[in-house]
């Protein structure tokens, strides 16, 4: 990790115990379950976000009604386009954001990004829901677009500290259990989203739903505060407070091209798999009800989200299996590989779509434990903020164009009619192409591991001894050409 970290090998142990780490832990997981919760308010509430401004008398419904009634939804009256236009700004903004805020983060440190970044998730939130007070004007899409601009700005760069701060405390321990703890909490704020919103706005609308989730996300903004304080109070227990200072001044941009040719494979293969995850959940709440006869929209809304309860039941245990048996390239070509069907099923058969998408989160939590926890083997921490910045943003990018693809792919006129079933079907191949192409560079990244000492699928839990043989604590430079050699967990 940290230089330090080698000079002085057990220091967590003897200096901060664990129970410390996991309180640290615990506040730095709710830093994004308010803003995960509200970044799919959209998908659970989209028959309402692309509903009609006004219903004539006795044909307006809730949204509870079977599909293939001709009951009318009142709504703000997006079109398809301009509704995943709201996904693509988020994904766009994390793209432009991300990479500067890491780079930040790396130079100014955690206590910076955490204020700042969750401050930006609850400005943009209470933008974002003072927007649908203007429906039926011209206001109301740029002022949404706006909040989801902010939005996307804190919640991306807020991701990078969480990562930042976890890397920190649990490199060389728990790495992959704790990032699929934070991982499900996360996730827990995404599925209560999709079991409670639909239900929440049935009885309050959609206006107070969506200032709702504004109040959860000024619960992260508290959490900022409190990890920040424990932080800074662990390091200076730790006595590292400013030798972290004095290392983050020694990060210039010109590191990015010092990162390897791991990394680059690593972030091209996170890419091509989150382009099938998030812009299919964005829109597969209608996608089940206009495929499959007798969904209402609550049940749809709840059977997109299993996408989500799968990875938090699941993180945790995964998390600590990856701990312990390594292998994160080979889980990485493995999770790529078992996506395939998913969209396959989706695409072409009337398989009932719940086992789609339990499957998909399936192989979604595997993913997420074993790509985004060996971006800290494969770079130095000195410069980790900037590289989680830089696989953010190429992340969003690959998002926001995947959305920005599927939008066009089913962007019809009228927002009250069902999407031809043809439209799902080529979104669907496009998800499989992405896969596709994630199994090409998973593949890759493999090969170009094994060539350089097989980092990414070495077991985590080796012995102190074993180590320090492979590694002299002294010749561990901050900025080294081999980072998966003095950068690998112990």
């Amino acid at each position: 990790m940290c230089p330090v970290t080698h000079m002085w090998p057990g220091w967590r142990h003897d200096s901060v115990s664990a129970y410390y780490r996991f309180v640290v832990l615990f506040f730095n997981c709710l830093l994004t379950f308010g803003s995960y919760f509200c970044f799919d308010i959209p998908s659970v509430l989209q028959e309402q976000f692309q509903g009609n401004l006004t219903c004539p008398n006795g044909t307006q419904h809730n949204g509870t009604g079977h599909n293939g009634t001709l009951d009318c939804v009142e709504g703000l009256g997006m079109t398809p386009a301009q509704y995943n236009l709201l996904y693509a700004i988020y994904a766009w903004t994390n793209a432009l954001v991300v990479v500067v805020a890491g780079f930040l983060i790396d130079k100014l440190g955690n206590h910076f990004g955490v204020f700042v970044f969750s401050l930006l998730t609850v400005l943009g939130s209470s933008i974002f829901a003072l927007g649908s007070h203007f429906k039926g004007t011209p206001y109301l899409l740029p002022m949404m677009l706006t909040g989801r601009l902010l939005f996307g700005s804190g919640n991306g760069s807020l991701t990078i500290v969480q990562n930042r701060i976890t890397a920190f405390w649990f490199k060389g321990k728990e790495l992959a259990l704790a990032f699929g703890l934070t991982l499900s909490f996360s996730r827990l704020g995404s599925v209560l989203n999709f079991f409670f919103t639909q239900q929440f706005e049935s009885h309050f609308g959609i206006q107070w739903t969506l200032w709702g989730g504004t109040l959860l996300c000024v619960l992260g903004f508290i959490s900022a505060i409190t990890v920040s304080m424990l932080d800074k109070v662990g390091m200076k227990q730790l006595g590292l407070d400013g030798v972290i200072q004095q290392e983050s001044k020694k990060v210039r941009v010109q590191d990015v091209r010092r990162l390897p040719l791991r990394y680059w494979l690593l972030v091209l293969t996170i890419m091509f798999f989150y382009n099938g995850v998030f812009p299919f959940v964005a829109d597969a709440s209608k996608f089940i009800q206009d495929k499959y006869s007798g969904y209402s929209q609550q049940a749809a809304a709840y059977i997109a989200g299993a996408v989500y309860d799968s990875s938090l039941v699941l993180s945790a245990a995964v998390g600590i299996l990856i701990d312990y048996v390594g292998l994160r390239g080979v889980f990485a070509v493995g999770c790529a590989v078992l996506t395939l069907p998913v969209f396959a099923l989706l695409a072409f058969t009337f398989v009932p779509p719940l086992v789609s998408t339990i499957w998909l989160g399936i192989t979604y939590s595997f993913a997420a434990a074993s790509m985004w926890p060996s971006i800290p083997l494969v770079v130095p921490q000195a410069t980790l903020g900037t590289a989680m910045g830089l696989a953010t943003s190429v992340q969003m990018i690959g998002i926001g164009l995947s959305n920005l693809v599927v939008g066009h792919i089913l962007g019809t006129k009228s927002s009250e009619l069902k999407i031809p079933l043809w439209r799902w079907q080529q979104m669907m191949i496009f998800m499989l192409a992405n896969t596709i192409a994630c199994i090409v560079t998973s593949v890759s990244l493999n090969v170009v591991d094994r060539k350089q000492g097989g980092t990414l699928n070495r077991t985590t839990k080796r012995s102190p001894v074993e180590h320090e043989d492979r590694q002299p604590a002294d010749a561990a430079p901050l900025l080294s050409d081999e980072p998966g050699n003095d950068g690998s967990v112990n």
